[in-house]
């Protein structure tokens, strides 16, 4: 059982994006670029980071640029409890075949780093309209298809196989209009699954910060926190004006935002929740925000497990 100065806690880098300073893709900069980013988490007293896709994409560098990559990793003293791929859906109708085999290589990736969870997830890229919204969450985006969930379930139990034989977990990461976009339809599709080594990352600020109507979210997290073994926790303001319709959101550091984690976090070891978590913010300091917000769980996580 972790303690609260033990519990894994990384800063997703989705911050630092794709593009390297050159202009090219970040998986194809010099190391010292990376090192980098790196030292700038780590100046600010982060210990862990969570290498998604959307920053370098650990799955399409070649065997010796992973090496490359782990040295700068433990050159900076940072070390890694989960990868997350992003917008890599496994049932994309153009890349799918590449995301799966992509998703494979990742968890045979992660315990050569120590990680315990490999996160996937049934989102795809951002529409035009997205990509110039000031917010992406609030232009409407990819729908899954129905008629490929039988395909997505049964890519899922590949990966799901593959992730017991390695000894790590899967985590299918809640997102809406997705197989798993509702607290309801996520715990049906994983029912579906049906597989030890597969659960839930309940990342429930995906859906509060909508401008949609929305459960609160003490209810949805009761549905999905017996059945999550990973955590992109972040959190958003949430209003509504009944007397014109109005929502608004804003992104907000956890301890401030309408989701009380205080709370949802004991519900969460209430269940049994033993996963990492890692830290995401969209806007402003989003870095700055993440260490703030990793020292915050870890009072939360103190005060819980006293």
């Amino acid at each position: 059982m972790f303690t609260a100065e033990t519990w894994p806690i990384a800063a997703n880098m989705l911050s630092f994006g794709a593009t390297a300073p050159d202009g090219g893709h970040i998986k194809d900069a010099p190391s010292s670029v990376w090192a980098s980013q790196m030292r700038e988490a780590r100046d600010l007293g982060i210990t862990q980071i969570d290498p998604t896709d959307a920053w370098v994409p650990l799955a399409r560098l070649s065997d010796e640029r992973v090496e490359e990559f782990r040295g700068v990793l433990e050159g900076e003293g940072l070390s890694i409890p989960s990868i997350s791929m992003t917008r890599s859906s496994v049932v994309d109708r153009e890349k799918g075949e590449q995301f799966l085999a992509e998703a494979h290589r990742l968890l045979d990736i992660a315990p050569t780093f120590g990680a315990s969870v490999v996160n996937i997830g049934f989102m795809q890229g951002l529409t035009p309209s997205q990509a110039e919204a000031i917010w992406f969450w609030l232009e409407d985006g990819h729908h899954d298809d129905p008629a490929l969930r039988d395909l997505a379930i049964e890519r899922v139990r590949e990966l799901g196989d593959h992730a017991k034989a390695n000894g790590v977990q899967l985590s299918l990461e809640m997102y809406e209009d997705t197989y798993v976009g509702t607290p309801e339809d996520a715990v049906s599709f994983l029912r579906d699954i049906d597989h030890e080594a597969v659960g839930l990352n309940p990342d429930l600020g995906n859906l509060v910060r909508l401008h949609r109507p929305m459960p609160h979210p003490s209810e949805m997290y009761e549905t999905v926190l017996p059945h999550s073994n990973f955590w992109h926790i972040k959190n958003y303001t949430r209003d509504f004006d009944p007397a014109t319709g109005a929502y608004s959101s804003a992104p907000m550091p956890l301890k401030y935002g309408y989701i009380n984690y205080r709370q949802v976090i004991r519900r969460a070891l209430d269940h049994g929740y033993t996963g990492p978590f890692c830290c995401e913010h969209y806007g402003s300091d989003s870095l700055g925000v993440i260490a703030e917000n990793i020292q915050y769980l870890r009072q939360v996580l103190a005060s819980a497990l006293a």
